[in-house]
């Protein structure tokens, strides 16, 4: 704080100090007792006849000295001086007379002395602040002046922006208590440190300077109070508002309502951040404003009638019913491709991504939907994550801190699994490999095709991407699905029928919507295992429980028009899939059953280092004999692994013959002497 801001207020408070001397010796005066050491605490027959005769008229405030005062800081605000008081005069919309009230109600939270001389005022020693009526006794305003009370309820600016707290509402009014929240003295002292309420709900601001950034800030500087974005991409509507707000030389707050909604009080939350604005001379930018509706509605309505600028950001369209005020319903920013690519490359370039010249966003973050926030948060968590290895930001960290901007309300709804194979993990023919290659090659480009060369319009459908894997069980559907996860750098989440199919009517439905709602906003491939469960196909209507199953399908149909993420249908039933689902799918990959190329191969990659193993294993015999898919040779490998284990030796071809019987019974077949070429007669 500069020392002219602080030698105004002080110089202020001195003229308050000067009529609180001229009015006590005006009281001295008009006392039939000044000097009785029990004054206040009972009222004596001379004092009610002096109570009841005509009281004299208040001295008036020194008007010469305060325009004396006030010349002063006209010229050290002509000096480029920033004096914190006429600031909040100015931002407050507060009159020369709410001024006066303020520096009356704060004197007792700057010199300590002031309580007992207001206790004297009051005539009650217990009461040390100033009251209504003193407070308008010493500004030269008469009791029953309906200008001077008028400043001091609600819809005057002093009480509407919580500069001054009217206390104890169940006395008469000009006996209530004033008093100025500590927020606004520490402002006034020169402390910028928000309300310990508004801090726990301030998020940091994320700054974007959009196309749509600068028409925005025009018509905030015009007068708009009251803005609603409806963004498409999570935190864009928020960045493009503080590119705006700064743009008009205005501090930027921003508000989680998510944190609001959870505060026992929104309301009171939402007034003091408003006051918090009116005092930083700034701007709330307030989201996700579907977090105050319902039951917060009041929070809302008066979040929306703020005296500040207020920026709301939102995925729906807006309520009129939310508030009466009509508010500048600004385009959907839009956040493409060529500008996330800019984001990367500013963010990688900067402080947070020093020294990073050689990864380039295009080939691994593309396919990333991201925020303008959460780029920068992605970055940051790169950097951080780094520090353990040392080697500066890298690829795989990059992806890493991608991937944490995650929402975690998925892994409620589905199995988060991190993938770790590989493409060369993959044993499969050469056109399935190709065609998962292409899929990866959708997801990693499909920003590009969609949004910047439009592919896909109208309809309301979304930029999603969606295949469907059918084959037969253990043929490779899931870890292809983790390969492709672990080639875009992304998290894969199975989806547990369990917590989807619920056999009450309508709930299957609501369990889709949360868990399509929630992988909306998630950069993640989802996989439905066993999809036939629930995209399996519309039957005959002969009774209501056929009716809502197909209402189900039907549904089910139009979320996947819309769904906006990478989702991977697997099946071992191809024909139990809806005709109308297969249309939708951008893909369909049927995995056969290996033949016996690729089931040695695969019996190679089960029994490789470090998995010790025995000289007699005859692997051709066993990828000739066995006919037996790549789930099914793995837990075979398994098997033999833990008796060779329990033997104290490697894995030998008896192990694998024990474990192949064992997993011809598990899967009802018939174990013929003939098919294992006379190893079961060696088994003991």
């Amino acid at each position: 704080m500069t020392t002219d801001s602080l030698s105004h207020v002080l110089a202020r408070t001195a003229l308050v100090e000067d009529r609180l001397r001229v009015l006590v010796e005006h009281r001295r005066r008009d006392d039939p007792a000044p000097d009785d050491p029990f004054r206040g605490l009972y009222l004596s027959e001379e004092v009610v006849d002096r109570l009841l005769e005509t009281s004299p008229e208040e001295p008036s405030p020194d008007r010469v000295a305060l325009d004396e005062v006030e010349r002063y800081a006209d010229d050290a605000e002509t000096a480029g001086a920033r004096l914190r008081l006429r600031d909040l005069s100015r931002a407050a919309g507060l009159s020369p007379l709410d001024v006066e009230l303020l520096l009356v109600a704060l004197l007792p939270d700057l010199d300590s002395r002031y309580e007992r001389l207001y206790g004297y005022l009051n005539d009650d020693v217990t009461r040390r602040r100033a009251t209504i009526g003193l407070a308008l006794a010493l500004v030269g305003i008469a009791p029953a002046d309906a200008r001077g009370r008028a400043r001091l309820v609600h819809g005057g600016p002093l009480v509407e922006r919580c500069l001054v707290l009217v206390e104890e509402d169940d006395r008469p009014f000009l006996t209530r208590s004033l008093r100025v929240p500590d927020r606004v003295t520490a402002h006034l002292l020169g402390d910028d440190v928000p309300d310990p309420l508004v801090s726990t709900v301030l998020v940091p601001p994320t700054s974007w300077a959009g196309a749509d950034a600068a028409a925005l800030a025009r018509a905030v500087d015009a007068g708009a109070r009251l803005v609603y974005l409806a963004e498409d991409v999570a935190g864009t509507g928020q960045a493009v508002a503080v590119a705006a707000l700064t743009a008009t030389h205005r501090l930027p707050l921003c508000l989680d309502l998510a944190r609001v909604a959870a505060e026992p009080r929104p309301g009171e939350v939402v007034r003091l951040a408003g006051r918090e604005a009116v005092l930083r001379e700034g701007g709330l930018v307030a989201g996700p404003v579907e977090a105050l509706t319902g039951e917060h509605g009041s929070a809302l309505r008066a979040l929306t009638e703020l005296p500040v600028p207020v920026v709301l950001v939102g995925t729906t369209t807006w309520d009129p019913g939310w508030s009466p005020v009509v508010p500048l319903l600004a385009p959907t920013p839009a956040f493409g491709l060529a500008d996330r690519l800019a984001l990367w490359r500013e963010e990688l370039a900067g402080p947070n991504g020093a020294g990073v010249d050689d990864i380039d966003p295009a080939t691994l973050t593309a396919h990333f939907v991201l925020g303008p926030g959460q780029v920068s948060r992605a970055v940051r968590a790169a950097r951080t994550s780094s520090l353990l290895s040392g080697d500066g930001v890298t690829a795989d960290a990059l992806r890493r801190g991608a991937r944490a901007q995650n929402a975690a309300g998925l892994e409620r709804l589905s199995r988060r699994i991190e993938p770790d194979v590989g493409w060369s993990d993959l044993v499969l023919p050469a056109n399935v490999s190709r065609a998962l290659h292409d899929l990866t090659a959708r997801a990693r480009h499909r920003e590009q095709v969609l949004s910047e060369w439009r592919m896909r319009r109208g309809g309301g459908r979304g930029h999603g991407i969606t295949a469907l894997f059918a084959g037969d069980s253990g043929t490779g559907k899931t870890m292809s699905a983790e390969v492709i996860a672990h080639d875009l750098g992304l998290d894969l989440y199975a989806v547990n029928l369990a917590t989807v199919v619920d056999k009450y009517v309508g709930e299957t439905e609501k369990n889709l919507e949360r868990i399509f709602s929630e992988a909306g906003g998630v950069n993640a491939v989802l996989l439905f295992d066993e999809a036939d469960a629930i995209f399996g196909k519309r039957s005959e209507v002969r009774d209501a429980h056929d009716r809502y199953a197909n209402i189900e399908s039907a549904y089910l149909l139009q979320r996947m028009e819309t769904f906006d993420g990478l989702a991977i249908l697997a099946t071992n039933l191809r024909a139990n899939i809806d005709d109308a689902f297969t249309r939708r799918l951008d893909t369909i990959i049927d995995f056969p059953a290996p033949d016996e190329t690729l089931r040695r191969s695969l019996w190679e990659r089960c029994l490789a280092p470090p998995l010790p193993v025995g000289g007699d294993l005859d692997l051709d015999f066993c990828a000739r004999s066995f006919e037996l898919s790549g789930g099914n040779i793995r837990s075979v490998a398994l098997t033999a692994a833990y008796r060779a284990a329990d033997q104290g030796r490697p894995v030998a071809m008896v192990d694998l013959v024990f474990a192949v019987q064992l997993e011809y019974r598990k899967l009802g077949r018939l174990v013929h002497e003939r098919e294992f070429g006379g190893w079961l007669s060696r088994l003991p």
